[in-house]
């Protein structure tokens, strides 16, 4: 009869010791996510200013500039990592195409405001790129977790779901838009 207290006592602490772990990891991935959210939405603040510095000086680009605008639209209702990566790197290539603009425009090249913008936008995106790094290692970590034997015995009983990675689609929009342009001074 000890016996069998103790093998109970061991097997609800270990249960107790792999609920709280699968707690802690999904709220570090929740918490990562929430990193994420707030670099996107600082890029995303950002494309209006760089809109209409552009739009000054390539205003016959309409094109361009509405697509970068559908664009981060599209980013912004996106939910979900995987909806929002797809929305993502549909940004990604509307910047590209909104950077390509200052070859063909010197002038704006000059400005020292687009020239802001653009290492802010560098900035942004090294800090995007590490949150998805980061929530990406978190999610596998949990995810690892919810389906090793024994946690996923606990993992299942408490409807743990794996969650999300935050994926790019390809290895082109792996990388960040290009946001300088040669020698421009610095």
């Amino acid at each position: 009869m000890t016996w069998f207290l103790i093998f109970l006592a061991i097997v609800a602490i270990g249960g107790i010791t792999i609920y709280n772990s699968l707690v802690k990891l999904r709220t570090q991935a929740q918490g990562a996510w929430a990193d994420i959210d707030v670099q996107l939405k600082r890029r995303w603040d950002l494309i209006p200013n760089l809109v209409e510095t552009v739009k000054g000086y390539a205003s016959h680009e309409k094109d361009t500039l509405e697509a970068v605008i559908n664009a981060r639209n599209r980013a912004m209702s996106a939910t979900g990592p995987a909806d929002k990566a797809q929305a993502e790197n549909m940004l990604t290539g509307a910047l590209k195409s909104l950077f390509a603009l200052s070859e063909a425009y010197p002038d704006l090249k000059a400005v020292e405001g687009f020239t802001q913008l653009q290492g802010t936008l560098d900035e942004i995106e090294g800090a995007v790129q590490s949150s998805r790094r980061y929530y990406n290692a978190v999610v596998r970590d949990y995810n690892t977790k919810v389906e090793q034997f024994p946690s996923v015995l606990v993992a299942n009983a408490f409807r743990f779901q794996k969650e999300e990675f935050f994926e790019l689609d390809d290895e082109a929009q792996r990388e960040a838009p290009t946001v300088s342009f040669g020698d421009s001074g610095g």
